[in-house]
């Protein structure tokens, strides 16, 4: 069995995936502490403007230094009205917005108290629209390292990382590109908008 060790975070980049199509099992890390200034409770989308940055709050905030499957999300806020929203303004004339349109709906109507629940769950939607068959297992005792993996990711999604590797991603036709350029490394839903089931094709080689 080959799998990679993976934090939790929501919606994940081209670059998690490119990691995910090479293996069997993607290995969630429920006892990692949390990291602020990480992608483990935030993802990009491409708008108008440029580069948007969706995130979940949390109740303490960011400061705290606690396992993620303590991690509670702050619903006294209308995040999900509002990363909901965002999307629709930045993709409602993508190609496969309409399509998937639905789907993605629904997860933004339901109530998710910790983030790790909500990380997983659109990880598991995106595996059902990209047909991506990974088994998700989770580990429930924290190990620093992880000899028999294929990877350990879960130092790569610090915010100021999510332009490694860029240069080597394959380019696809975004949104806004004509206006702000070409955006790497975005959440999958971009790619995913842009370009369907195809989107895994996105990844890096």
């Amino acid at each position: 069995m080959s799998f990679v060790v993976s934090p939790y975070v929501p919606f994940p980049n081209l670059y998690w995936w490119s990691f995910a199509t090479k293996v069997d099992t993607i290995l969630l890390d429920n006892k990692e502490h949390f990291e602020k200034m990480s992608f483990r409770n935030r993802y990009m989308i491409c708008g108008a403007s440029g580069v948007v940055l969706l995130s979940i709050p949390l109740l303490e905030g960011r400061q705290q230094r606690k396992a993620m499957d303590e991690i509670l999300i702050d619903n006294k806020t209308a995040w999900q009205k509002q990363h909901w929203r965002t999307l629709e303004s930045a993709y409602n004339r993508s190609p496969y917005f309409e399509f998937y349109a639905n789907d993605l709906r629904v997860l933004y109507e339901q109530t998710f108290t910790h983030l790790i629940d909500f990380s997983r769950a659109s990880i598991e939607l995106l595996q059902r629209l990209l047909v991506h068959k990974a088994t998700l297992e989770v580990s429930t005792d924290f190990h620093k390292e992880y000899p028999d993996a294929f990877a350990d990711i879960r130092t790569h999604f610090r915010s100021n990382q999510y332009l490694v590797h860029a240069d080597a991603f394959p380019r696809y036709q975004q949104t806004f590109e004509d206006r702000v350029g070409f955006m790497p490394n975005l959440s999958m839903l971009d790619a995913l908008f842009a370009t369907g089931r195809m989107a895994l094709k996105c990844t890096l080689p």
